[in-house]
């Protein structure tokens, strides 16, 4: 990959590239965006099979992160980072305090996070070399593991997008194909499960899918099986890229609802979802409860504001839809392009607040403008 070409094309402001001897740890770090503010983005720890993939994963997701801030309104920018390794291997305290020495040297540009792979307990060997982490444990005055407050608004974004496809938000009766079977997905298990939906899951880890199914009744199936079950809704849970040329003509359903960041493959495949009259919740509108929940101890941390917040993400996702109805777009297209204007109305915003600065100093140095 040609990085400052990819850099240039979808304007990121910077990449940095990590490594570390003694602890082993090799990272990148991608900084998409800053003009709503830092950029805010989990740390992701996964077995990358090149360090290409790893950069395409870590461009990708802080790009997303960009949209996810600006379209929940909150005043972050985009970033994200990732470790080359296996979280089940190769963790270790040096590990993340070497990581956390990198993010401390971009001096607040971009603010860390939990993610795939990643724990609170993780997070806290970061927080031992930079303040610049959140969701740790409330211990240290942060709001602790994001993972339920992100399934919250899960589901209250898949209850508004049923009432579009079915004609009620009720769930009673519907069956959820849950892909993944991590954090995010067992707390959106319950939900569901309390709110009276048939669950089918699938996970990589047996055990993790085990779990679901034994607490909340669900039916397990391999992992590849779950593009074919007949459901409702299929809630996509774990990595990015599940939905492409060879899995949507598979899907059976009406609904793609879920916690995984990136699941189109490419923008194009929202398209595809629509023309087979499948309604897609764009994953960084609806899981978007993790980043308000962490976004919120930057302000000093309030619960029931970020709950108010993520609640709102009911109405956020009629309104992305009403909007690709009324404009005859995709779903995607429409959160984008809702989130790219308030993205540029605050930029326009901060060169009208510069100008007087700027005008002031030309006349101190004699000039005229």
């Amino acid at each position: 990959m040609k990085v400052l070409e990819q850099m240039q094309k979808d304007d990121y402001e910077q990449v940095v590239f990590v490594q570390d001897r003694g602890s082993g740890l090799r990272a990148i770090i991608a900084i998409h965006d800053t003009t709503l503010g830092p950029a805010l983005g989990g740390v992701r720890m996964w077995p990358y099979a090149s360090e290409e993939e790893a950069l395409r994963d870590v461009l990708r997701l802080a790009r997303g992160m960009t949209f996810k801030s600006a379209a929940a309104g909150l005043d972050v920018g985009g970033g994200k980072a990732v470790i080359l390794g296996d979280p089940k291997r190769d963790k270790s305290e040096a590990l993340f305090r070497a990581f956390g020495r990198a993010v401390h040297a971009l001096g607040g540009r971009y603010i860390t996070a939990e993610d795939v792979g990643t724990t609170v307990e993780d997070l806290e060997h970061v927080f031992k070399e930079t303040p610049y982490v959140t969701g740790i444990s409330s211990a240290f005055g942060s709001s602790g593991n994001p993972a339920p407050v992100t399934a919250f608004g899960v589901f209250q974004g898949m209850r508004a997008a049923a009432e579009a496809v079915f004609g009620s938000d009720d769930l009673r009766g519907r069956t959820v194909a849950l892909q993944g079977a991590g954090q995010v997905a067992y707390h959106l298990a319950r939900h569901l499960a309390e709110a009276g939906a048939r669950l089918i899951v699938t996970d990589l880890d047996p055990e993790k899918a085990g779990r679901i199914a034994r607490e909340f009744g669900a039916e397990t199936v391999p992992p590849d099986a779950i593009y074919d079950v007949e459901a409702d809704i299929f809630s996509p849970n774990a990595l990015g890229g599940v939905l492409n040329d060879e899995t949507i003509p598979r899907l059976r359903v009406r609904l793609v609802a879920g916690a995984a960041n990136n699941q189109l493959e490419s923008p194009h495949h929202a398209r595809a979802l629509k023309a087979r009259g499948i309604l897609y919740a764009p994953d960084f509108i609806i899981n978007a409860g993790g980043v308000i929940n962490v976004a919120d101890e930057l302000s000093g941390y309030d619960r029931e504001r970020v709950m108010r917040r993520v609640t709102a993400l009911y109405d956020r996702v009629k309104a992305v839809i009403a909007y690709a109805e009324a404009a005859g777009v995709s779903t995607h297209e429409a959160a984008e392009a809702l989130a790219l204007r308030r993205i540029e109305t605050v930029r326009s915003l901060k060169h009208r607040l510069t100008l007087p600065e700027r005008r002031l100093d030309a006349l101190r140095s004699g000039r005229r403008g």
